[in-house]
């Protein structure tokens, strides 16, 4: 039997509301996935998504902490035993001596090479083992507490600081060019860099407010600042150290 007019009045409001609710409902859906893509996009920008701030890192990081102290560690060994057989034989030549300018020697024999009562080469010989040990535990899977990546943070500046004072020094004081030790610092400085980056990138590094739009910027070019930099440091070896170099040509 076909329904009244009364009933079909009276299901027509009921209809309006269902469809109301489920409208209500998909615009706030939207709404709320809108807003969780622009939370998640802002967290992808500063680089503070969950991944990082749990320890993780990129497994390029875990490489070149592996890679960077398997050179540095071998540069500073045989840095280490050319410095043993110098102190037994004051006449020893090491091997890196390759000219006036390129001499191990000539380094070694400064007080710049023991500035903390022994030989430089034991620094690297004790801390690169560390760097690579730490990589092969990301390789592996391992996950490092805030506080654990801070005394990394710590390691490698004060690594890069003493390896900066050292060019300084060999560029303007003491006028010669160790070969073992630029290895060292053609490894620090790519250490320090990429700690940094990863440990700003989780969270662990805090960066002021006013500064992380630039500090971002300067990341997302970071071999561009990586090559820049190594480059100033090579000008600088040019412009000091240039009548030999200029010697070398003619």
């Amino acid at each position: 039997m076909p329904r009244s007019l009364p009933d079909l009045k009276k299901a027509e409001p009921v209809q309006a509301s269902s469809e109301t609710g489920t409208q209500t409902g998909a615009q706030a859906g939207t709404q709320s996935g809108a807003r969780t893509g622009t939370s998640s996009l802002a967290a992808d920008r500063l680089g503070t998504h969950a991944g990082a701030t749990s320890g993780e890192c990129p497994r390029s990081l875990a490489w070149l902490l592996v890679l960077g102290g398997l050179v540095g560690f071998a540069a500073a060994l045989i840095l280490l035993i050319e410095k043993i057989a110098l102190l037994e034989n004051p006449s020893y030549v090491p091997s890196c001596s390759i000219s006036p300018l390129l001499s191990c020697g000539s380094v070694m024999n400064t007080a710049q090479a023991e500035v903390f009562g022994f030989p430089n080469p034991i620094i690297g010989v004790a801390g690169f083992p560390l760097v690579m040990a730490v990589g092969l535990a990301l390789l592996a899977g391992a996950t490092f507490r805030r506080w654990f990546w801070a005394g990394l943070q710590t390691g490698v500046t004060l690594g890069v600081l003493f390896v900066h004072w050292m060019i300084f020094e060999s560029l303007y004081v003491i006028g010669a060019l160790c070969p073992y030790c630029m290895v060292g610092w053609a490894v620090t400085i790519p250490l320090f860099w990429y700690v940094t980056l990863h440990n700003i990138r989780a969270g662990h590094l805090p960066v002021p407010a006013p500064l992380r739009r630039p500090v971002n910027a300067v990341a997302g070019y970071h071999g561009a600042v990586l090559t820049g930099w190594f480059l100033v440091i090579a000008a600088l070896i040019l412009e000091q150290f240039w009548t030999y170099w200029s010697g070398l040509v003619t």
